[in-house]
């Protein structure tokens, strides 16, 4: 494990999301750090998916975090994920205050009256609907990325989701295919 001074100038620039976009910095930092368990993190530019990682601040800099990937479990790192495998959703999970609601809640994108709207939704029942609307060949695998930890107001985090779409993987045999879907499903699982 790296020294907690040193972190983000031994840190690759792939690895370090800058919180400069928000008022209240730990506010942004507690909301991520709660996901650490259970969404894996994709980065394009080393076209790898962390499954097992830890989200570190720097001691002298809490304008950023450090997404550090275990360096004693490298089976938890799948490499040569094509950035073209990851796509955006248009769902972010947000803290329920923003809704005056509690909890985590998911905001899914419907159809009404032929507008398209946002209702947001808690995540458990979120994350249920989307995964009963899947196709066999088409699961939803949600996963973040550098920039996904957004400010929805100045000190209001929200989280934006990619998603992986396994018919994109045609480099990674079926087996690391079904492990990514499997790994990722697994983590989910505190929500379900």
């Amino acid at each position: 494990m790296l020294e907690s001074g040193s972190q983000e100038m031994q840190a690759p620039d792939h690895l370090i999301w800058q919180l400069g976009h928000f008022n209240n910095h730990q506010r942004a930092i507690k909301f991520v750090q709660q996901f650490q368990e259970t969404l894996c993190v994709f980065s394009g530019p080393v076209s790898q998916l962390y499954t097992n990682y830890e989200i570190s601040v720097p001691e002298a800099d809490d304008r950023s975090l450090i997404i550090l990937p275990n360096p004693y479990a490298y089976h938890d790192t799948f490499n040569g994920i094509p950035e073209n495998s990851v796509r955006p959703t248009g769902i972010s999970i947000i803290p329920g205050e923003l809704v005056d609601k509690e909890g985590l809640h998911i905001t899914l994108p419907m159809m009404r009256n032929g507008e398209r709207i946002i209702r947001p939704v808690p995540l458990k029942a979120g994350l249920w609907a989307l995964m009963k609307r899947e196709k066999e060949n088409d699961p939803f695998l949600p996963v973040i990325t550098k920039g996904d930890l957004r400010a929805f107001r100045k000190d209001d985090p929200s989280l934006h989701l990619q998603r992986i779409i396994p018919s994109r993987l045609t480099e990674r045999s079926r087996m690391e295919v079904s492990s990514i879907q499997r790994v990722i499903r697994e983590k989910l699982k505190v929500y379900l």
